[in-house]
């Protein structure tokens, strides 16, 4: 197999499409039809199957696919690290919790690219499920996920330990333990969608604590959840860096929300920079981690690795 060909198949799995494929690498469409049927006859199996004119991937194809990714990250580590040496430099593709990016990486990515500005950062949001698998099959060179973690495939660095609090609409009582909301009845939670760590910490905390959960309700949007909040109809668990004045408002009698202490046990989650272990050099990774570390300070090694 030629990396070529690694390519024109990853465009069309992709694409979906052998003509989009085309256009996207810029040929024409038998070139890639042609290449396509050899590639299947050197494997001696089809990669895709015909299906009214549409093409749709095989068993084999889906497995030929994640090898395929990750030649072509190998191959493209190998380009870096001839060509570029240790100069950050290319593209970074970097993943990220919603409010971590929201609270934390604004003025790390500002510095970054006014310090690299040969390095081309795409960055997306999932939740740390989401993240975990784009890292294993090498659709992202790293993310910022909640710690600890433990894989054999996946490397990590602690990046900043969150305080975390638990928010709930400005005219609520004061809740200073579980008990306390225990009292208060069945409550509402809203969270992220199922993957969120800090929704899987709210909800074992409450469980652990015998807080009857009468609804749990996902949104994609952290501002969706802080809107639900401060409307009166439930409680969520987020980091206390995301509460900022522009929410709380500088006056407590126009506060919107409310927050409220939880378990240290709860409370203190490291998030950590992944990576994949078989990309172990990576100058702008490494140039990234370094603007995080001078901008949100060093983290303990052991502290970083807390036991939900």
């Amino acid at each position: 197999m030629e990396l070529t060909d690694l390519r024109m198949f990853r465009a069309i799995v992709e694409e979906g499409s052998v003509t989009r494929a085309a256009e996207r690498l810029h040929t024409v469409q038998s070139n890639v039809t042609t290449r396509l049927r050899l590639l299947e006859e050197n494997l001696g199996t089809p990669l895709f199957d015909r299906i009214n004119r549409r093409l749709v991937i095989t068993p084999a194809g889906h497995l030929l696919a994640g090898y395929a990714e990750r030649l072509l990250a190998l191959a493209q580590e190998a380009r870096e690290a001839v060509r570029l040496g240790e100069s950050p430099q290319g593209r970074l593709r970097l993943g990220s919790m919603e409010t971590t990016a929201a609270s934390r990486l604004p003025k790390v990515i500002a510095d970054f690219r006014r310090l690299y500005p040969s390095v081309e950062l795409r960055l997306r949001t999932a939740n740390a499920a989401v993240l975990t698998e784009e890292i294993l099959s090498h659709q992202l060179d790293a993310a910022l996920l909640t710690g600890p973690i433990s894989h054999p495939d996946l490397d990590s660095t602690p990046v900043v330990i969150e305080e975390l609090v638990l928010i709930s609409a400005a005219d609520w009582a004061p809740i200073k333990s579980a008990a306390d909301l225990a009292r208060r009845g069945p409550v509402e939670v809203y969270t992220f969608k199922e993957g969120c760590s800090y929704r899987q910490r709210l909800l074992d905390w409450l469980r652990r604590d015998g807080v009857p959960v009468t609804r749990s309700s996902e949104f994609g949007t952290f501002e969706a959840i802080l809107g639900c909040v401060a409307a009166g109809m439930g409680v969520s668990l987020v980091p206390r860096v995301i509460i900022g004045e522009h929410l709380t408002g500088p006056d407590p009698a126009h506060a919107t929300l409310r927050l409220h202490p939880v378990p240290d046990d709860i409370a203190q989650v490291p998030t950590i920079m992944v990576w994949h272990r078989a990309r172990s050099r990576q100058p702008a990774r490494e140039a990234l981690a370094r603007c995080l570390a001078e901008r949100l300070g060093p983290v303990d090694n052991t502290t970083a690795t807390i036991t939900p």
